[in-house]
């Protein structure tokens, strides 16, 4: 589901002290803004829903049975609409489609169906696991970041062989879901916990829907668009790859490489 998307900074090493994470939106560091010191990929931001498994289908057809079993019907644009979005955002799309329920009660619905699906088969999407290994082999960080909610990604991530993901930020432990960067500003501040010199240009994010691509080109990340169930815009603030398969992390290497040059243009321009 799309949106309402799954979501927790649920802290994935025990051994690393938790810190208290604020529902308020998260406050760009100055640092943020200043130019890095050297080009290197620090870290990688992962949507889940769309990006490393394709889980929309599960989503769908949750979200068909729901309406259905209040008398209504659930087409498949209804349902495109919902891609990306955060889960509260599509509860009220389905209560206004006839589901008569409280707004949570649907959000645990859904999940739990998902949820029940994923334990039987966990659809990844091409090439994801292979970058994610290659990543993980490259010293390179990770971390999720979904508008699905704790248990969902959850049962993701513990599917994996390895502890790939250093934490996750997902949508219930954020206030404000995707399209707002709350979630890519909260990742980017809990990797500066262990690294003060991460800044958002050390970092890339993947996305395959248009409120993801959109959190993270507003939170200043360097956004790679991926395209699946909907048709991504052209922005020349994003990066287009038609598959993750056949990537490496030297392509995500140069991603950062490419702002810092481009970057360094424009002040010599200046």
């Amino acid at each position: 589901m799309h949106g309402i998307s799954r979501r927790c900074v649920s802290l994935l090493r025990p051994q690393r002290k938790a810190r208290t994470v604020s529902h308020a939106v998260p406050r760009r560091l100055e640092t943020m803004h200043s130019s890095p010191s050297q080009p290197l990929l620090k870290a990688v931001l992962w949507d889940m829903d769309g990006t490393l498994v394709d889980t929309e289908p599960y989503w769908i057809a949750a979200e068909r049975a729901l309406v259905e079993e209040h008398g209504g019907r659930w087409s498949h644009q209804q349902a495109m609409q919902l891609v990306g979005q955060s889960l509260l955002h599509s509860a009220a799309v389905l209560q206004a489609a006839g589901v008569r329920l409280e707004a949570r009660g649907i959000v645990d619905t859904l999940s739990a169906q998902v949820i029940e699906q994923v334990r039987k088969e966990v659809p990844w999407r091409p090439g994801a696991r292979e970058l994610l290994d290659e990543l993980h082999q490259a010293g390179i960080r990770c971390a999720l970041v979904t508008m699905s909610e704790g248990p969902l990604a959850g049962v993701v991530v513990e599917s994996l062989p390895r502890p790939y993901f250093e934490f996750m930020v997902t949508g219930d432990t954020v206030a404000n879901g995707k399209p707002h960067p709350e979630a890519y500003l909260t990742a980017v501040e809990r990797l500066r916990l262990d690294d003060p010199s991460l800044t958002i240009h050390h970092c890339v994010a993947l996305e395959d829907s248009i409120p993801g691509a959109t959190a993270a080109i507003a939170s200043g990340v360097i956004t790679v668009g991926i395209p699946h169930q909907v048709p991504l815009p052209e922005d020349h603030r994003m990066v287009m790859w038609d598959t993750l398969v056949g990537r490496t992390s030297s392509d995500v290497q140069q991603l950062v490489v490419d702002r810092f040059q481009a970057a360094n243009l424009l002040e010599g321009a200046n």
